[in-house]
């Protein structure tokens, strides 16, 4: 993973810790209730990964729903932000997903992934390694940017090319450069296929509290979606 995604981050944990969950519908009411519904009925006693744990959000969660959970994030500030919040309830490491994983073969039920693959250029290595590490028929959940967002921050406006983009995000008056890689959805979809069956495509739609407050912004949302949510399996 690029090493400006890591700085980046570092200067997000702050943010993620303490505003994420409070102050950012986008997670809130838009990203988080679509991948809750798509999480299984049942993962009491599962193992599962948080891939991209951030500050800890849906490590706290799994942690609620009985899940034995092992938590990632390439930042050293946001992992520090997830222990924090989570203790010594799951383990939480700092990992490069882009890099070989240190698990054994089969050892997660389920690997969830909250808006982290549009960090990583090559998705090879860590469909690979999430393939590696999954039980036969274990679960992969992963949300990322779509498209149809992204080809509206391109310069070159190739839509069929994997394309580096730096975006920039306000918080607390700074301005952090945050890199992150385009790509087209056929793209998406064929490199999850080489590696797991998928069984839902879920482009989220915002709540009705994102509507109450942020009405502008849901009617974007509902024109131009933001993210996508692929719920995929590995075979037996």
């Amino acid at each position: 993973m690029d090493i400006n995604v890591r700085t980046a981050f570092d200067q997000l944990a702050s943010d993620y810790e303490h505003h994420a969950d409070t102050k950012n519908a986008y997670n809130i009411y838009y990203e988080r209730p679509a991948m809750l519904n798509l999480f299984p009925a049942n993962i009491k006693n599962q193992k599962v990964l948080d891939a991209g744990c951030a500050a800890g959000w849906y490590t706290a969660e799994l942690l609620k729903l009985g899940a034995e959970v092992t938590a990632t994030d390439i930042s050293t500030d946001m992992v520090a932000a997830a222990k924090r919040r989570v203790g010594n309830k799951a383990r939480v490491l700092n990992l490069d997903l882009s890099k070989e994983l240190p698990f054994q073969n089969h050892s997660f039920d389920l690997i969830i992934s909250s808006l982290v693959m549009h960090y990583i250029q090559d998705w090879d290595r860590p469909f690979s390694e999430f393939q590696r590490i999954l039980k036969p028929g274990g679960i992969l959940l992963f949300s990322t940017h779509h498209p149809f967002m992204d080809i509206n921050l391109s310069k070159e406006k190739k839509y069929f090319s994997t394309e580096l983009i730096n975006d920039q995000w306000e918080r607390q008056g700074k301005l952090i450069d945050v890199p992150f890689y385009r790509r087209p959805l056929n793209e998406i979809l064929n490199k999850t296929l080489q590696y797991f069956t998928i069984e839902s495509i879920v482009e989220p739609q915002p709540t009705v509290e994102f509507k109450s407050l942020k009405p502008d912004g849901y009617e974007r949302l509902m024109n131009n979606p933001n993210f996508l949510i692929v719920k995929a399996r590995r075979g037996n």
